[in-house]
Formats: structure tokens, C-alpha cells, sequence
């Protein structure tokens, strides 16, 4: 039961007392390949996911040759524009309210035991946004990825 339940959570490898284990000091983070028509997304996603990790976990960067554990994904998904609020006026039907979804698949894995620690297959976030600020939106669905991320690297299973 416990087997099934860790295979379902995502989680390959438990942590004892949450976080990364106390070997993973270092940490090298890979840019994730972008399969979507959105350049900048890749820049920003990988920005937030650097400061994240390092404030958050207490690692420090390092080359991947040199890290105890790598960072490594797919953007898969990008979905911009999905209307979900429209404007009340009946003589119009431009929506007010968008958003837009981000899906990644990621992966850390520990380069010493050599075994993945965490992961998850399409992992996806949501951010709700104003018409013509898809940017704004963007940001939230980074935001919401990334702390599922830390989440899920420091979940105690």
C-alpha cells in the first residue's frame, strides 16, 4: 500500500524530516527544454525556479559535473489565451477575464546515490489574468509551479 502511494505522490525517494537529504548541498539546474512557441517563457520559469531553490531549500548553484543533485525538465504546455469572465454588455462578447495554463515535466535527481528524488509528469499551473496583461498571468502560473516544486522536494512521505 505504502508502494502505491508513494508511485501515485510522484515521490521516488523519502525524505527523512522533509527537504533534500543532508547530502544534496549543491544543486545544478539545467534550462528546461521549452516545447512551446514562447521564448520567454523558458527565461522567466528558470529565473523564479533558481531563487526559489536556493532561498527556500538552502542549496547552492554549481556546474552540473560538480552538484550533488540536478534540476531538469520539459516546458510542455502553454496555453495563453482561454477565456473565462466576459464583459456583461449584450452588444459585445469580449471576455474580461483570461487565463492561461503552464505544464512541465521535472525531475531532481541525486548525482552521489544516483537516484531520482523527486519528480513529476505534467505538473501544471493556472493564472488568471485581465484582458491584454497575459504577462501578469504568466507570472502567476510561474509562481504556482515553483512553489509546487519546493513543495514537492521538501514533502515528508
Amino acid at each position: 500500500m505504502i508502494g502505491v502511494a508513494l508511485s501515485l505522490s510522484g515521490c521516488v525517494y523519502g525524505f527523512a524530516g522533509g527537504g533534500l537529504p543532508p547530502s544534496v548541498r549543491t544543486i545544478a539546474i539545467i534550462p528546461f527544454d521549452n516545447q512551446t512557441p514562447s521564448a520567454e517563457l523558458q527565461q522567466e520559469f528558470m529565473a523564479r525556479l533558481r531563487r526559489e531553490l536556493r532561498t527556500r531549500l538552502g542549496v547552492r548553484e554549481a556546474g552540473e559535473s560538480q552538484a550533488s543533485a540536478v534540476v531538469r525538465g520539459i516546458i510542455t504546455r502553454y496555453e495563453p489565451d482561454i477565456p473565462i469572465a466576459f464583459s456583461s454588455d449584450r452588444t459585445q462578447s469580449v471576455a474580461a477575464r483570461r487565463k492561461l495554463q503552464l505544464t512541465v515535466d521535472i525531475e531532481i535527481y541525486d548525482q552521489v546515490a544516483g537516484r531520482v528524488l523527486w519528480s513529476r509528469k505534467g505538473m501544471s499551473a493556472e493564472g488568471e489574468y485581465a484582458e491584454r496583461d497575459e504577462s501578469n498571468g504568466r507570472r502567476l502560473a510561474i509562481e504556482k509551479l515553483v512553489n509546487d516544486v519546493i513543495e514537492g522536494a521538501q514533502s515528508q512521505w
